[in-house]
């Protein structure tokens, strides 16, 4: 079925509080989607997020973001108590200020729990028993803020460091009231996510996800599982993930998240990462695997290298592992992103597997019309994007585009004028055969480059865009409406 949706984060939403959150309105967004004949809500990964705020780079594989959760809905359900003025608001209310955002959220959570964990207590039970991943993140997290944050590879009492049974049992007496506060989080954000997921299914629409295919170093999954990790002894990592040098980079790009023991986990039949996905399916309707090539093979580098020349390519589990994945979870919707150095065993491996593939616009007007991604090379089986939360708006884009490239998106596509990019490859996405896709709410808005979401392999000034109060008009609601009746799209 042809059908069409939004890459919109969570975090992204106009809500109170200076982040967005699964509150009103993100209620009011899956509203907004029903009426634009919109069948697909795409979200980054919600997990915890980690270094320079990136929710690639998550503290859990399994967790949810507590800055997400809505302390006005909290409020509503008489779970919170407190005014209006207590919650942040930023000056700019369309850029997170995570800084300020995480003050108030531990304050007006941890006023949340002193006021309802009591009376929740038979419900945090049953969560806890219900989820076996979430007791060792809970003290995980309680640890890390005893260490004050510092890497769990570097906590000083190496007993608990390398999960010694008499430092796991010392740690969770000292410190069992912070560890029942990070499950009491757990537990709330799950209950909104539950909430609008439900929402979403009686309004016909799809939650689709976003899962990094590597977790963090300073991961409670890495703390827990150190087995499935290429780690030494101190849990070091001997070698870590990155892509090599290419036409972008000189020097690659050295990620650093740690490489997994294929072979350990082929052993196990792939359990840690089917229950990964089977965590997956709990939150998502649609999940995008990123960096699938890393199933068919993957970019070694060894740890503490400067950059990414040193590395090489090894052979991961392809087929056996995604047989195994198809037995265990074999209604699980999934989108492969395929985007990068596709060699043929990664072709061979998404072609055996079904899955569709990813097609950017804006990479496809280099001039050479064999390139994947020209609109002449769409099927049937892959998700289009004008873009993706890695790249700059369209209409940034098309403004910084060389002429040249430009003379040819505007004679490919059939439209004059760089301002009338976006516009001009939204209506030609939703016209190619592709049964899938997906438009970033930044060009559906038109807006330039002050609205990009991530600038790769950078620290700092990420992940902070948010969607002004009051733009999902009715009239911007219809035309995609009519959109998606002209182009068959339901």
């Amino acid at each position: 079925m042809r059908r069409s949706g939004i890459l919109l984060h969570i975090s992204s939403l106009p809500s109170p509080g200076g982040i967005g959150s699964l509150g009103k309105e993100a209620f009011e967004f899956v509203d907004f989607l029903q009426a634009a004949g919109m069948r697909i809500w795409q979200v980054l990964p919600v997990g915890p997020t980690g270094y320079g705020n990136s929710p690639y780079q998550s503290s859990s594989v399994f967790a949810g973001n507590p800055l997400l959760i809505s302390c006005r809905k909290l409020r509503e359900e008489g779970l919170l108590s407190y005014q209006d003025e207590e919650e942040f608001t930023p000056d700019d209310p369309e850029t997170v200020d995570y800084e300020q955002v995480k003050k108030n959220k531990d304050f007006l959570l941890r006023r949340c729990f002193t006021q309802s964990a009591g009376r929740l207590q038979a419900q945090l039970e049953a969560f806890e028993k219900e989820h076996s991943w979430v007791s060792d993140f809970a003290l995980f997290t309680a640890v890390k803020n005893h260490f004050n944050q510092v890497m769990w590879t570097k906590w000083p009492d190496e007993s608990i460091r390398l999960r010694k049974p008499e430092a796991l049992k010392k740690y969770r007496k000292e410190l069992a009231e912070e560890i029942r506060f990070h499950l009491f989080c757990q537990y709330l954000f799950r209950r909104q996510w539950n909430d609008l997921r439900k929402y979403c299914a009686e309004h016909n629409v799809l939650l689709f996800g976003d899962m990094p295919i590597y977790v963090a170093e300073d991961s409670a999954d890495t703390w827990t599982h150190p087995e499935d990790f290429q780690l030494d002894r101190q849990r070091i990592p001997k070698r870590v993930a990155g892509v090599p040098p290419d036409l972008f980079s000189e020097t690659g790009q050295l990620w650093g998240n740690p490489l997994y023991r294929w072979g350990y986990l082929r052993f196990h039949r792939f359990d840690w990462w089917i229950n990964r996905m089977r965590g997956m399916a709990e939150l998502y309707d649609i999940l995008r695997i990123d960096q699938f090539i890393g199933f068919a093979n993957y970019y070694s580098i060894p740890y503490g290298a400067p950059d990414a020349k040193t590395g090489k390519w090894v052979k991961a589990p392809g087929k056996a592992f995604f047989k195994r994945l198809k037995a265990a979870i074999p209604n699980m919707e999934i989108i492969a992103e395929d985007l990068g150095e596709a060699s043929p065993r990664v072709k061979k491996l998404l072609k055996w597997t079904g899955y569709p593939g990813m097609k950017v616009l804006t990479f496809g007007f280099d001039g050479d019309e064999t390139n994947p991604h020209f609109p002449a090379n769409y099927t049937e089986n892959c998700v289009a994007y004008t873009g993706t939360h890695d790249n700059d708006t369209t209409l940034s884009w098309a403004r910084k585009a060389d002429p040249k490239v430009m003379d040819f998106a505007m004679r490919t596509l059939n439209f004059s004028g760089v301002e009338n990019a976006p516009e001009a490859f939204i209506q030609a996405l939703f016209r190619f055969p592709c049964e899938t896709v997906i438009v970033p709410m930044q060009d559906v808005l038109g807006l330039d480059g002050y609205a990009r979401m991530n600038f790769p392999s950078t620290i700092g000034g990420n992940w902070l865009w948010r969607m002004k109060p009051g733009v999902l008009t009715q009239d911007l609601s219809m035309k995609y409406y009519l959109l998606n009746k002209q182009t068959d799209r339901r």
